[in-house]
């Protein structure tokens, strides 16, 4: 096998079975784009046809769906999800095999794929990230033929418009539809709120199902989906359960290191000058990262700021934060809360948008790019700011890409919150296991201990050098964490790539080994 080097000292073997040709990541805008995008094959309706199915069964005969096809689903029902499961069982009774699944992530609800891939069913997966049962059977005992190939979301919804990704029949599972496959994610017993990654799979996919627990007179409304693009619509029990699909209210966290971790990143924020009338924020979902918009907020109250947009995966405080006024607007495309999901069906300005919206880096222009602050957690970071959110320390996967790698491209200042070390694991360390953000993207890291700043960004590195924050170089961090940890122990990889890290723009930025037990 031949390796070249990346951008960020990775080697990338240059040709991998079943995959094809890699092209090792070069830099953050470094691809040109050229070309059009793919478009959906050409289909009519006439007058009386009919959409409505008995069965998923009778959904996989009617769409065509034959070995080597892929097929997609999103996970906006998360841990609740009980679509992509039915799916494949029922392929996997018609007896096709070789079947490529394109989701927008996996998890340990999709444990049962397991089975499937060891019989041949499933031969690959595309999918942001992966956890559970299922990632540590990939990671250590290689069940999958080929290497999972993880991508962004914004990286996802590039490559099924460029065509990179075909997929033959997308599988939609929606909380509100009609009998002509209008739908949504906002009504019903099962509502989880935005639908904004299978929003591209709708739009290119060659045949679409929708499948639904509730089906409504037509036409059902709000559409995020319209009948245009959809073929067969299959109503069933339950599409996922809703105790999992909306858990309670995410919480902002009472632990002692994440809110000191907090109290840093908020005052780095200010400190920027970034925090100002009409400012855009995205935070993730982690306590630490709620706990940054809780000192935002107060900030924002004490000097009567009021921020533009807060965008991304919407919990309940984002939702407090537009519900009292301190943001203008939500852009969501993914509602992670029974509140943020309660929000989405009642507040006109808690907007839903697609996943290319959001992140594709090969558009007219996303989301992404008009960030001001972004907040993102870390599993380990290096002394080179490249940042792991897939990899344990194991060298195991148990994370995935989401939009880490788009939104730090995008913004403006781009903030790593992380402990210095999990259960006497340094988190700062002298090279990522998995490198999953490249450092050129990341401004600041910030632990309980000490705060490193890129030294790229020398006007910051001013700023706070005046203040009387812990300011030190990445490189001391992680002697700290050493000093408190030892050298961590090296993992012990086999030769077999079970994984391809891909970055948005299609480009690989790191490569997965098999772990050795």
């Amino acid at each position: 096998m031949k390796f070249v080097e990346n951008k960020v000292g990775r080697l990338i073997p240059e040709y991998i079975e079943g995959i094809g040709a890699l092209k090792p990541f070069t830099g953050i805008f470094d691809q040109e784009v050229e070309g059009r995008n793919r478009s959906q094959l050409k289909s009519r309706a006439l007058p009386g046809d009919k959409k409505l199915l008995d069965t998923i069964k009778d959904a996989v005969e009617k769409s065509g769906l034959k070995d080597g096809m892929t097929i997609s689903f999103h996970h906006h029902l998360r841990n609740g999800d009980y679509v992509l499961m039915m799916v494949v069982n029922e392929i996997a009774k018609l007896g096709i095999k070789d079947i490529t699944i394109c989701s927008s992530s996996l998890t340990s609800a999709h444990d049962g794929l397991i089975e499937h891939i060891k019989n041949g069913v499933i031969t690959g997966l595309h999918t942001s990230g992966l956890r559970g049962l299922i990632a540590k059977e990939v990671t250590t005992n290689c069940i999958l033929p080929t290497p999972v190939v993880f991508r962004t979301h914004g990286g996802r919804a590039r490559a099924i418009e460029s065509g990179d990704v075909q997929i033959d029949v997308a599988f939609i599972g929606a909380s509100c539809c009609d009998e002509m496959g209008n739908m949504n994610g906002k009504f019903g017993p099962s509502a989880f709120g935005a639908m904004g990654y299978p929003m591209v799979d709708a739009q290119y996919a060659d045949k679409v199902v929708a499948i639904t627990d509730n089906l409504v007179p037509y036409p059902a409304y709000p559409v995020s989906i319209p009948q245009t693009l959809v073929d067969y619509v299959v109503v069933v029990d339950k599409i996922g359960d809703p105790e999992l699909i909306s858990a309670g209210a995410t919480r902002v966290t009472k632990n002692p290191i994440e809110l000191i971790i907090a109290e840093y990143a908020s005052k780095v924020m200010i400190k920027s000058g970034l925090v100002k009338e009409g400012f855009s924020f995205q935070a993730g979902s982690g306590g630490a990262s709620l706990a940054v918009a809780k000192y935002l907020k107060d900030y924002m109250k004490e000097n009567e700021i009021t921020g533009g947009f807060a965008s991304g995966g919407v919990t309940s405080y984002l939702v407090e934060l537009l519900e009292e006024g301190y943001f203008k607007t939500l852009l969501d495309t993914q509602t992670f809360d029974a509140k943020a999901a309660k929000s989405f069906e009642k507040n006109p300005n808690h907007i839903e948008m697609s996943a290319s919206m959001y992140a594709n880096p090969h558009n007219k222009g996303c989301v992404a790019n008009n960030l001001d602050i972004m907040i993102l957690s870390a599993t380990e970071v290096d002394v080179d700011f490249n940042v792991n959110v897939m990899t344990a320390s194991t060298g195991v996967i148990m994370g995935a890409q989401g939009g880490h790698p788009d939104t730090a491209a995008g913004a403006k200042l781009t903030v790593v919150v992380a402990p210095l070390m999990r259960k006497r694991i340094p988190i700062v360390v002298d090279k990522v296991t998995t490198v999953i953000t490249p450092g050129e993207t990341i401004d600041v890291v910030v632990t309980e201990r000490g705060i490193a700043v890129n030294p790229k960004n020398k006007e910051l590195l001013a700023a706070l050098k005046e203040t009387d924050l812990p300011i030190m170089t990445i490189e001391e961090l992680k002697d700290m964490a050493e000093s408190f940890t030892g050298k961590p122990e090296k993992v012990e990889f086999g030769d077999k790539v079970v994984g391809i890290i891909e970055y948005r723009d299609g480009t690989v930025m790191d490569v997965i080994y098999n772990v050795l037990t």
